[in-house]
């Protein structure tokens, strides 16, 4: 069972309805086992001794109709590991709970917001998380991806991991089923200053691909001409 001693946010965006969850920790790809989220039903970030199936299984009850509150419950109540587990849940609706283990390492807490939550472990102190709150609240009108990111750039300044660094993960969904935003570095002595700059390549060469990608709507797609003609060149020519 793999410790993901780590700081994370989980958030919805009540302007678009979009969801996602920021990560960081210092464990190689954390992004794989912690953040799982879907559009239109919400996110889920698990963590400390991690429980993958608590992502997996926190998406099918919150898309069964449970509230965020009400899958955290009953996903605590099922789990026999739960002294050691730590959660944070935004629903569709835009509730958040949360909950931290009391055999999480410390110093180990959580804090809910309107809209989100942020969580960690193993971090150096609690400025960790109550820096990435108000980075959250601050940010509040940016787009989703970008308010993640400058919550978990916050976290990160703040102290972080007491361990150090290695793993930073940026996953968010709009209204497709397949991510808006999937960025993760899984291995760097500075993840979270490479997942930034890795996310500002995304924002200019793959976002507008994305936004113009095959729908439920519009399988044919609406890719713009000008990002045909800037994909057809190099990356060093764009």
């Amino acid at each position: 069972m793999l410790q993901l001693n780590t700081f994370s946010i989980s958030a919805r965006c009540d302007r678009t309805g979009m969801v996602g969850i920021a990560v960081s920790t210092a464990v190689p790809a954390a992004g794989s086992v912690c953040a799982f989220v879907k559009n239109g039903v919400g996110a889920v970030a698990t963590q400390s001794w991690v429980n993958p199936y608590l992502g997996i299984d926190g998406l099918r009850l919150l898309e069964s109709g449970l509230s965020a509150q009400e899958t955290l419950d009953k996903l605590i109540a099922e789990d026999p590991g739960r002294e050691d587990r730590q959660l944070g849940i935004v629903d569709a609706r835009g509730h958040a709970a949360a909950f931290t283990g009391g055999g999480c390492v410390p110093w180990a807490g959580h804090i809910l917001g309107k809209g989100f939550s942020v969580q960690g472990n193993m971090l150096l102190n609690a400025a960790t998380i109550e820096e990435m709150a108000e980075a959250a609240e601050i940010a509040r009108d940016m787009p989703l991806p970008e308010r993640l990111m400058r919550a978990l750039e916050a976290g990160q300044a703040a102290g972080g991991d007491k361990r150090g660094k290695q793993s930073a993960a940026l996953k968010v969904f709009h209204v497709e089923e397949f991510p808006y935003v999937d960025v993760r570095v899984d291995n760097h002595p500075d993840p979270v200053a490479k997942l930034r700059r890795t996310f500002e390549v995304v924002k200019k060469q793959f976002l507008p691909f994305v936004e113009g990608m095959p729908s439920r709507r519009n399988p044919l797609g609406n890719v713009p001409a000008a990002v045909i003609e800037m994909l057809g060149k190099s990356p060093a020519e764009r």
